[in-house]
């Protein structure tokens, strides 16, 4: 998501959606000393761990670095939607949205976002994602769509195959493979005066077991990519003209 909005060091983001504060800190890293992030939460207790989570990452931080963490995330308890008041001065580089219905939102943010800047929205569902289509070709909002993404997190089960008594398996050596190799052999001791050691073979003994864990905990997400855009009128309207006296051409 980071990576979509392309923040670099003295940007302005607003971030709707704080949840736990993880996106925060990214941002605030992002965005470095000379930047700062808004991130706004309507619940009360998101907006609570929110806060506390980056003042103790803040704190930790001051433990192994010489140079503070950057106080530059301002976390506001309020609906982004009603905030139209207070951010309605600033114009913001990015924006990160991860709210339920982020097409509510969209007439609030759209105007203090910069040109050609882009609006990252995380969204759990793929239904939501056709509603926030939805909304701005209602709202008729100039947001191009760049990229829709589906971000899917698997485990993976990398370990020695065992058998039923819970000792390792032995893997078989390819046949191809050993023939191969004992022609080879059989060759070089003829040839050879004075006995070799034994090259190594090229694939271990320990046959592994490489596959996606049996029982997941999937977590499926959906990302898009939203930029701002000029417009391009190739039809422009008509002048207004009033033709109630007649038209001065004969």
């Amino acid at each position: 998501m980071l990576s979509m909005m392309d923040v670099s060091p003295g940007n302005v983001v607003l971030e709707a959606g704080s949840g736990s504060g993880g996106m925060s800190l990214f941002l605030s890293r992002a965005v470095g000393s000379q930047g700062r992030v808004l991130s706004f939460e309507v619940r009360k207790d998101h907006h609570s761990v929110a806060k506390k989570n980056y003042n103790t990452w803040r704190t930790a931080w001051k433990v192994a670095h010489e140079e503070a963490w950057p106080d530059n995330v301002k976390f506001i308890n309020k609906d982004i939607v009603s905030a139209a008041e207070g951010i309605g001065c600033v114009t913001f580089d990015a924006v990160a949205l991860d709210m339920l219905s982020p097409q509510v939102a969209l007439p609030t943010v759209f105007p203090c976002l910069k040109q050609g800047g882009v609006c990252a929205v995380y969204l759990a569902n793929i239904t939501q994602v056709i509603d926030l289509l939805e909304g701005i070709r209602t709202c008729q909002l100039s947001l191009l769509c760049e990229n829709i993404c589906e971000v899917v997190h698997r485990d993976w089960l990398v370990q020695p195959s065992k058998q039923k008594d819970g000792s390792i398996s032995r893997r078989m050596e390819p046949q191809e493979n050993a023939v191969a190799y004992n022609q080879e052999q059989t060759k070089e001791s003829e040839q050879a005066e004075e006995p070799r050691l034994e090259k190594e073979k090229p694939f271990g003994s320990v046959p592994y077991v490489a596959r996606p864990y049996p029982w997941q905990v999937d977590h499926t997400a959906f990302l898009v990519k939203l930029r701002k855009f000029r417009p391009a009128y190739l039809h422009p309207e008509p002048e207004d003209i009033d033709f109630s006296q007649g038209s001065d051409r004969a």
